[in-house]
């Protein structure tokens, strides 16, 4: 797929690269093709995981584009079925989501970095939220973060706008591992492949699983669990799969997963 989105598939992997020159940064126009192509994975049952990148080594994407908004695109528009950036509310996108930073990785970019499971940087990667300085607010990122690292860096982070090389990301957690930048996207589909081979329907009780448990208490997520009242969890228990893996551990050899 040509334009300011491409994307490829190669068996059960997805890619998809942001490719908009200089700053890879994100028009509501972009943003509404970003959510058709994630709701495409998700839907998608011979796809099992996506990795999201962005072309050149400088920027992974700059966020919301601001030329835009000057020329008219509103902060409040429309930004399609998965939000801002097509993963930050896209529902029930219960496939694993890998993100490969080769760049500077700011604003919208690092909240669209934050929406996957997964985040490998390369060592040059930077990452910021420096919306105050548009007069704006990181408004997932100020929901999300303070979840994700100690409360205190996040709210560094929101309020001063300042920069964290890749090796603190790391530090703080939400980097997964830094890597050079020649063997970035090596590592990230070397992931991919290993998530590839594995039990689909688990993957998705687990990301249902904790997407339901940020809001909720412990009690409450696992009496839904032990119910079966997570969609995915009752698929799994009721699956041909769920009997595979139980019977390849029992005669010790590899399952066949079937996603069913």
């Amino acid at each position: 797929m040509n334009g300011p989105i491409r994307s490829r598939r190669v068996g059960g992997i997805f890619e998809v690269i942001i490719d908009r020159p200089k700053a890879n940064a994100i028009d509501l126009a972009t943003s509404r093709l970003m959510g058709e192509i994630f709701r495409d994975f998700r839907d998608d049952s011979d796809l099992r995981v996506a990795i999201i990148t962005a072309a050149g080594d400088k920027f992974f994407s700059a966020g919301w584009d601001l030329k835009a908004a000057a020329a008219g695109d509103a902060v409040d528009g429309d930004y399609g079925v998965g939000g801002f950036g097509g993963l930050q509310e896209l529902r029930d996108l219960n496939k694993p989501v890998i993100a490969a930073i080769n760049g500077i990785c700011c604003g919208g970019g690092l909240e669209i970095a934050l929406s996957a499971d997964m985040i490998i940087a390369a060592e040059h990667a930077t990452f910021a939220l420096p919306e105050i300085r548009s007069g704006t607010v990181a408004d997932a990122a100020s929901i999300k973060l303070p979840k994700r690292i100690p409360y205190h860096i996040a709210m560094d982070m929101l309020l001063t706008g300042r920069w964290l090389d890749a090796r603190e990301a790391h530090r703080w957690g939400f980097v997964n591992e830094v890597v050079s930048s020649e063997n970035l996207m090596g590592r990230a589909w070397e992931l991919a492949r290993l998530i590839e081979t594995g039990p689909p329907l688990v993957y998705a009780a687990i990301k249902e699983i904790v997407r339901e448990a940020e809001g909720r208490d412990f009690s409450t997520t696992m009496n839904k669990v032990t119910k079966r009242q997570f969609k995915s969890v009752d698929i799994l228990y009721s699956s041909e799969d769920q009997r595979e893996g139980a019977k390849a551990f029992a005669e010790k050899r590899d399952p066949v997963w079937k996603g069913k």
